[in-house]
């Protein structure tokens, strides 16, 4: 049954939260739950969905379970852990003793089984044609281990998907390699510009159908996030309440524009430490970057391309989409999520007849030193030539500056 409030005008009260986290779990705490939920890379109030999940479940329960959702992240360390929840080590052990916390591991065959396979038939049906290929979709083999799973994390526009949210915490938020190179490539090919901030899209259709394959019970609590606080809580079966989360989302995570700026400057939040991360400071504004102009990265605190695919993101840079595509023999062994991350960072653009042309131009300014900026194939600025207050207010010269990029969509409202 499908629960929850969401408004555009105010935040929930926590009673409110309660209530909703209350007739969400209480049907359902008997049963042996494992709960998924983001890493530090994702705004949300996990400290009080946290509490409010242990004070329904811990009652009936012997253990209360969260496994975080990483998809190919580093591994969070217990320190961190705690963090994202809000809990110091003390209280961990003193007031919730019975939580237990487990990070996902992506690329280690042991931890992983298979849910299924997705056909070559399906896919290209699924993908619109766009990619006809088997798949063997692995998951975290925790999952047989419990009668239900239980999402809980935030509703965002995404590069990729469209939205964030719901299943995708599953494909790719729990996935083995495969499934996650086929999901990002996917949204590659259909590119950010086309995908981000739109609820219906291929990606979407193919992470719903590997949760089907799961056979298992999959809930959501969907969270709408504003200025750190729930705007928004939907409970229910998962699709359910992503759907309604997404189209809260779609009202309050979508700033629209009149006209299109030549300079961006977008500033990256700590939580993205590296530019694998730091990349959404792109997706989320390429929308409303006028042809040539440029999205600078200001993000002094960023020094790693990506903690755990810089080597081979090193090997090929960062290129539009049709570089990979007309030179396919040549990168066609190399992961899809990795191209798909280059691409999406270097924006749309065309390769023709050995000539690359961006549609705008990308710049680092962050720790990332000049010479790896010029072989990843990408800008460089010092990041200490840059006073951020002296970008602000200057919309009307065709100037943007975003305080807090990542996570809101900027898009022209024509």
């Amino acid at each position: 049954m499908l629960t929850g409030k969401g408004y555009k005008d105010r935040i929930l009260s926590d009673q409110e939260i309660r209530e909703i986290c209350s007739a969400a779990l209480e049907p359902v705490r008997s049963e042996k739950l494992l709960f998924i939920i983001p890493d530090h890379t994702r705004t949300a109030p996990m400290e009080l969905l946290f509490r409010e999940i242990y004070r329904v479940t811990a009652p009936v329960s012997e253990h209360v379970d969260f496994l975080i959702a990483l998809g190919t992240h580093p591994p969070m360390s217990e320190q961190m852990i705690l963090e994202r929840v809000g809990i110091t080590r003390d209280q961990w052990h003193g007031r919730y003793p019975k939580a237990r916390f487990f990070n996902h591991h992506w690329d280690d065959p042991s931890q992983l089984v298979s849910a299924g396979i997705l056909s070559k038939d399906e896919l290209s049906e699924l993908s619109e044609g766009l990619l006809e290929r088997e798949v063997n979709v692995t998951v975290n083999k925790m999952v047989l281990n419990y009668d239900r799973l239980i999402v809980a994390g935030p509703v965002f526009p995404h590069e990729v998907v469209g939205f964030s949210g719901g299943n995708k915490y599953l494909f790719p938020g729990i996935a083995g390699e495969e499934i996650i190179h086929f999901f990002h490539w996917l949204g590659a090919l259909i590119t950010n510009l086309e995908i981000i901030g739109k609820i219906n899209t291929p990606v979407r259709r193919v992470v719903d159908r590997a949760a089907h394959l799961l056979q298992k019970p999959v809930s959501c609590l969907a969270m709408v996030v504003r200025d750190g606080c729930l705007a928004g809580l939907f409970a229910g079966e998962s699709g359910d309440a992503w759907l309604e989360a997404a189209r809260l989302s779609e009202q309050l995570h979508i700033i629209y524009k009149d006209r299109p700026f030549d300079r961006v400057l977008s500033r990256a939040p700590r939580m993205y430490d590296d530019l694998w991360t730091g990349g959404k400071c792109m997706y989320k504004l390429e929308p409303v970057v006028a042809a040539g102009g440029e999205v600078i990265i200001y993000a002094p605190h960023i020094s790693e391309i990506s903690v755990t695919h810089g080597e081979k993101i090193m090997q090929i840079g960062y290129h539009v989409r049709d570089y990979f595509l007309n030179q396919w023999d040549r990168y066609k062994d190399f992961p899809g999520g990795i191209m798909a991350h280059s691409t999406h960072v270097k924006g749309a653009g065309t390769y023709v007849d050995g000539i690359e042309k961006p549609r705008i131009r990308v710049t680092l300014a962050t720790s990332i030193p000049e010479p790896v900026c010029k072989k990843i194939n990408l800008g460089y600025r010092d990041p200490r030539s840059i006073d951020p207050q002296e970008w602000m207010n200057r919309e009307d010269e065709g100037i943007l500056y975003v305080p807090k990029a990542g996570e809101q969509l900027y898009r022209l409202k024509s």
